[in-house]
């Protein structure tokens, strides 16, 4: 009795004693343990997966905490030039996370690699990886408050009066902090998902950029890429994501990535922007800052290299925003001796708060018709550019004012012709905030005039920012797109759009807020960007630091001209002409629309071969002499004089001067 006490009854003293004899004590005490573990899983109908999973769930937090403080302690030298150890095994290592840091001025961004798996959490398809070797991003100190961006102004420019606001102006985005643990869960998840669809795959990377999260995948052996690309809602259905980008390849590696919207997005700051490494890399005034890429690099681009940029979306994609950075960027870099602007607004208040800028050739144009004018402004302007580059003997306007700084210009004993004056020449923006207002008034005008700029204008340094908010191809026509090459394109509602503004699918799965790709000429592929931020307020402070430099501001009367100026030309698409060339069309559409009986603006169009707001003045100056009655909407007006009376205006010789 007492021996069966001890052994815990009889089945304890019937296998105690021969285990113990076969195991030893502790053996058998083991093998008890992993038979009783069993039974409970049996018991709860527990299968060993989940018990492990369970498991590494709850032990994670200590062992990331471990790794995270104790792993300090047993660093035992530098990594090598690759990023690793020299006697480390580089075979057996997780997918590489890298993570977008915010560029807050202070140190070098870090590209994070995720921690190695426990063997309990580990996922197969990714044990025997080689990530991609860090990415190195220098990030400058945080300037000081009254700190001005160094900008190279030349000696014209140092001898210039105008102060550049200081970046203090500008405000910076507070750095949010990355869920690795997530990332690396969305990661095995993605992996799975693809596994469930018979596609073989292995996690080679994460980057989390401010936006998206981009799961970099290998293919296995005679896996296609269009069956991953097919997969596209399966894959958003199984990341639990509204929709997902898929870049296959990724340019330049063999992989292709997967792009996902993160839960929670980083702002990116303008000042963020303007206080990088590569914004103190750049030089040229027209260097200006749009947004950070996925790896969290910061991107200028060089409008003068562009040279022409098209920006579309639908409305609150953020356009409108990107178009504020892009103005504000050259506010905060140029002065008004290197850019000066002509800023066209048809909405009326998207731009009217840099009014009074010294930049400024002419006020806002919020006018359709004298928008068309001051577009024809700058054609006439790129010719005499034109001339006075051919009278000197330079090619382009760069190397024009490097000569005119140096004094290499000697003067002429008689003079020069008044248009033809050496002067330095500043660049000129020209931006369109909403081109579909100006394409219903005068169409015809205003792509002659898009078309010859973008043609012509690079070389004397006019360039074209032009934005829409309706990519239809009534707007953004085929000659424009064949001019303007650079485009930026915001998230549209239809691939149909998408394909209008970048000849391609893939601002349909953007998901706004920011969120653009941009194509110009370096690639064919489009880059994903988050567009920087500029609040009013910071603006508003901009402008004002402009303001008090130059209380008054003289403008260029003949930039927008008048209503009564002339827009455009007969057949060559060229600038307004005289009065004479006014009085000889004038009689000409009277006696077409006398003899024809039809008051019609369009049949002036194809007879005399003049754009539709040339056209639509003629028809109003014939209402005003009382040739036809008043618009009625669509229909034709009606005629008010007969052949008889016409022939006789005729013989009298005026028919023009009568009221």
């Amino acid at each position: 009795t007492a021996a069966l006490g001890d052994a815990a009854g009889a089945f304890g003293a019937v296998t105690a004693g021969p285990l113990a004899n076969l195991l030893g004590t502790w053996g058998a005490a083991v093998l008890f343990v992993g038979l009783g573990v069993v039974a409970v899983l049996i018991a709860t109908r527990t299968s060993i997966r989940s018990a492990a999973a369970v498991a590494a769930d709850s032990t994670r937090p200590a062992r990331s905490f471990a790794r995270r403080h104790l792993g300090r302690l047993f660093v035992v030298g530098e990594p090598d030039a690759d990023g690793y150890d020299d006697e480390g095994d580089r075979d057996d290592l997780e997918p590489v996370v890298h993570v977008a840091a915010e560029d807050d001025g202070v140190g070098d961004v870090d590209v994070l690699d995720a921690p190695a798996a426990e063997p309990d959490d580990a996922v197969p398809a990714a044990e025997v990886l080689v990530p991609e070797p860090p990415v190195d991003l220098h990030v400058p100190d945080e300037p000081t408050d009254g700190e001005q961006l160094a900008i190279s102004l030349g000696p014209a420019g140092q001898r210039s009066p105008w102060k550049l606001p200081a970046t203090k102006l500008l405000d910076k985005a507070e750095s949010a902090e990355v869920d690795r643990l997530a990332v690396e869960e969305q990661g095995r998840r993605l992996e799975a998902a693809l596994a469930e669809h018979g596609v073989e795959t292995r996690l080679v990377g994460m980057v989390v950029g401010p936006t998206v999260t981009r799961f970099e995948l290998e293919l296995g052996a005679g896996v296609k890429v269009a069956k991953v690309t097919s997969l596209n809602k399966d894959i958003a259905y199984a990341m639990a994501s509204p929709d997902v980008r898929i870049l296959a390849p990724i340019p330049g590696r063999q992989a292709i990535g997967i792009e996902v919207p993160n839960a929670e997005r980083q702002v990116v700051a303008l000042g963020d922007i303007l206080t990088s490494a590569e914004a103190k890399r750049a030089k040229h005034p027209l260097e200006v800052g749009i947004g950070r890429d996925i790896m969290g690099r910061s991107v200028l681009v060089n409008l003068a290299k562009m040279p022409h940029i098209l920006i579309a979306g639908a409305t609150g994609a953020g356009k409108s925003s990107c178009i504020n950075s892009l103005i504000t960027s050259v506010l905060m870099r140029s002065t008004p001796d290197q850019v000066r602007l002509i800023l066209i607004d048809p909405k009326r208040v998207e731009l009217g708060q840099y009014n009074q800028l010294p930049h400024l050739l002419t006020q806002v144009v919020t006018n359709p018709k004298k928008a068309a004018n001051a577009l024809n402004w700058a054609v006439k302007e790129m010719e005499r550019r034109y001339d006075l580059l051919s009278e000197v003997g330079f090619r382009d306007i760069d190397g024009y004012n490097a000569a005119y700084d140096r004094g290499d210009f000697e003067p002429d004993p008689e003079g020069p012709p008044p248009d033809l004056a050496l002067e330095r020449l500043p660049y000129i923006l020209v931006v369109v905030d909403e081109l579909n207002d100006l394409m219903m008034v005068a169409a015809r005008d205003v792509e002659e005039s898009i078309c010859r700029l973008a043609q012509m204008a690079r070389a004397v340094g006019i360039h074209l920012v032009i934005a829409t908010q309706r990519p239809s191809v009534n707007v953004i026509t085929g000659v424009i797109k064949a001019n303007v090459p650079a485009r930026l394109a915001f998230a549209v509602s239809s691939i149909a759009d998408s394909r209008v503004i970048l000849d391609q699918a893939g601002a349909e799965r953007l998901v706004g807020r920011g969120d653009m790709l941009l194509l110009d000429q370096t690639s064919s592929v489009p880059h994903r960007l988050q567009g920087a931020w500029v609040s009013e307020e910071e603006v508003r402070s901009i402008v004002a630091h402009w303001r008090r430099q130059a209380p008054q501001v003289e403008y260029d009367d003949s930039v927008e001209g008048t209503d009564d100026t002339e827009l455009g030309g007969g057949g060559s698409g060229g600038g307004g002409g005289g009065g004479d060339d006014e009085d000889d069309l004038l009689v000409a559409a009277m006696e077409l629309v006398v003899r024809s009986q039809l008051g019609s603006t369009s049949m002036l169009q194809r007879k005399l071969r003049v754009g539709f707001a040339r056209a639509g003045r003629l028809m109003d100056l014939l209402e005003q002499r009382g040739v036809v009655g008043p618009s009625e909407g669509s229909k034709a007006r009606a005629v008010l004089m007969t052949v008889e009376e016409f022939e006789g205006m005729s013989g009298e010789s005026a028919p023009v001067g009568v009221g």
